[in-house]
């Protein structure tokens, strides 16, 4: 009964970190509106050039994987429960290569933000109770920033 009820509390203890465990904290190139990304964090002009390159990238590598999804769809059968289950692990595997897209060209742009742009990132993800990229903020040479 002791080595049952062990075991029910560590599952429950797993299940429950799993829920609680924080997301990504998504910066949204190529999808969020570059006009809000580049007001809210007060992007330079190298900055915004390379924030609109960066969308089109995502919206280059998205537009590639969404004729994948379409590929996949109207070729692959779909008349038993296996072959529904294998559409289903193709699918997501185009869904998971859209996120590593997403989160790839959010940290290149979140690696050119200066240490003051990467804190207000940080502090906008603690907000949202989200968990923030790790990268290292680019010092520029015109930046006034010291660190204390």
């Amino acid at each position: 009964m002791r080595r049952t009820g062990f075991f029910s509390l560590l599952w429950l203890c797993l299940n429950v970190s799993y829920i609680c465990a924080q997301a990504d904290c998504v910066l949204g190139v190529g999808v969020t509106n570059d006009t809000v990304i580049s007001n809210v964090f007060q992007l330079n002009e190298a900055q915004k050039q390379q924030l609109l390159n960066f969308g089109a990238e995502v919206k280059y590598r998205n537009g590639l994987l969404n004729t994948e999804l379409r590929n996949i769809k109207e070729r692959h059968p779909q008349s038993t429960v296996t072959e529904l289950r294998n559409l289903a692990e193709k699918y997501k595997e185009v869904m998971d290569s859209m996120a590593r897209v997403q989160t790839m060209l959010d940290k290149r742009m979140l690696a050119l933000f200066n240490p003051k742009q990467y804190q207000l990132y940080q502090s906008l993800c603690k907000e949202a109770s989200r968990s923030p990229f790790l990268v290292e903020p680019k010092v520029y040479s015109d930046s006034l920033y010291h660190k204390n």
